[in-house]
């Protein structure tokens, strides 16, 4: 060990003091602080803490630091000399070696530390300046300095000048790419909108082309049947077959299975002992072969028109009356909120039936349901093939029941292209158009007069 000091203390000071004013120039303003107040004001590292604004072991590690990083500078410049040497040498000289400018070069975090302390420092400095047997050449150091740093300052502000003159030049290209980007994005929003426009445009096209398609294939369907009755065809449709009581009763057998299985769910929602879902099952029966049977004496001109429309809706009405009896007021209730969600619950089935083994996932089927339900009732409630009571009446009233079930299908399209790919959009407007189809054919049939 000394040794190691004694090899350490070789290094004379005339050796590191031309350098030492460019080494404390390396430093940063926090380590050259504590640097000086620690060997050249003689501070101890409570006062230096104080002064500083930090901590003992904080003001201990910058003057470490400190020292480490101007062993460092002499190194690169081949003086040789260890930390501890470095101390013994700046602590031996520090009156002499009183830098330039010391008092300029506390820095600003040192003298807002208080005051009393700021100015403690700067007489300390001043003194110790005084003291020095170099006084006039670290005057005429200093104002060198200065004036070094009034020409620094003057060709920074000339550098400045030249790199916002620069940073003009630059900006001007910039500025009108910047214009041109501005032009081209409001063409694009016009464009856009024109756009936006022209499909809404296509839309009401498609709609009302597609409800004059509706309304040709009704004349035609009409026609048709008349054509057979000026030819005094037998009918083959629904009246025919209700003329026969053994067809009869089996049509009647086969829409109570159907009543059955349809509102299964429902029964076992409510909790019906068997003898009451009979009775349900009856009541739904005999008003759907009533309003059937009714239906069908309009194609063989028995009867005024208006009156037999009116007891359809008797019928109709007739049956609510007794369900709710049946049921109670809560379980009527369920019973109209289960009709309104068949549409959607038939729309998925037959869009699954449609696509076979490559069906919706639940997360389409939920949403596609959701779709359905929200549009209204008397749209949709034809896709399980029931049939609206518009078209046993006028033609205005037959047209305008067309028109919502267009508006409705388009929304369903609309918002199911969010998730279903574009064969399952296509399949689902199969359903739609199978679904309007079998109403015009079934309500053509019904309404022709023989």
């Amino acid at each position: 060990m000394n040794e190691l000091l004694t090899a350490e203390s070789e290094i004379s000071w005339d050796t590191i003091a031309p350098y030492l004013d460019a080494a404390l120039g390396e430093l940063s303003e926090p380590d050259r602080d504590a640097l000086l107040l620690r060997y050249f004001e003689r501070k101890s590292a409570r006062e230096m803490a104080d002064i500083l604004g930090i901590s003992n072991e904080a003001a201990q590690k910058r003057v470490s630091r400190a020292v480490e990083r101007l062993r460092e500078f002499f190194s690169k410049r081949n003086v040789t000399v260890g930390a501890s040497g470095l101390i013994v040498l700046i602590s031996a000289n520090a009156v002499q070696s009183a830098p330039v400018g010391l008092a300029a070069t506390i820095s600003t975090a040192a003298v807002l530390a208080g005051t009393t302390v700021s100015t403690s420092t700067a007489i300390t400095t001043t003194k110790v300046i005084a003291m020095t047997t170099l006084q006039k050449t670290l005057v005429t150091a200093t104002v060198a300095v200065l004036a070094g740093a009034g020409i620094f300052e003057a060709r920074q502000a000339s550098q400045f000048r030249e790199q916002v003159r620069t940073l003009q030049q630059q900006q001007a290209p910039l500025t009108e790419q910047i214009r041109q980007l501005q032009h081209e994005r409001d063409d694009a929003t016009n464009r856009l909108t024109a756009l936006i426009a022209e499909n809404e445009q296509l839309k009401a096209s498609q709609k009302a082309a597609e409800l004059l398609k509706l309304r040709g294939e009704v004349g035609a369907l009409r026609q048709s049947l008349a054509n057979m009755a000026a030819t005094n065809r037998p009918s083959a449709g629904l009246s025919a077959l209700m003329r026969d009581p053994a067809m009869k009763e089996y049509i009647h057998q086969k829409q109570l299975k159907a009543i059955k299985e349809r509102y299964a769910p429902l029964v076992q929602q409510l909790n019906l002992t068997p003898e009451d879902t009979e009775k349900f099952t009856q009541l739904v029966g005999d008003a759907l072969l009533k309003g059937t049977d009714l239906a069908s004496s309009l194609t063989q001109g028995d009867g005024d028109r208006v009156q037999t429309l009116k007891a359809m809706a008797d019928t109709r009405t007739e049956m609510q009356n007794q369900l709710q009896a049946l049921l109670g007021e809560a379980g009527y209730a369920q019973y109209t909120q289960f009709n309104q969600a068949i549409p959607a619950q038939t729309t998925v089935k037959l869009l699954n039936q449609q696509l076979g083994d490559n069906g919706l996932s639940d997360d389409q089927s939920a949403h596609l349901a959701q779709i359905v339900a929200a549009e209204p009732y008397a749209a949709t409630h034809g896709i399980d093939g029931e049939l609206d009571p518009a078209f046993f009446s006028s033609q205005e009233d037959i047209d305008a029941y067309l028109q919502q079930v267009v508006a409705s299908n388009q929304r369903i399209l609309d918002q199911a292209s969010s998730f279903l790919t574009s064969q399952q959009l296509a399949a689902l407007e199969i359903v739609q158009s199978n679904s309007i189809n079998a109403q015009i054919t079934k309500a053509a049939a019904l309404a022709q007069k023989h």
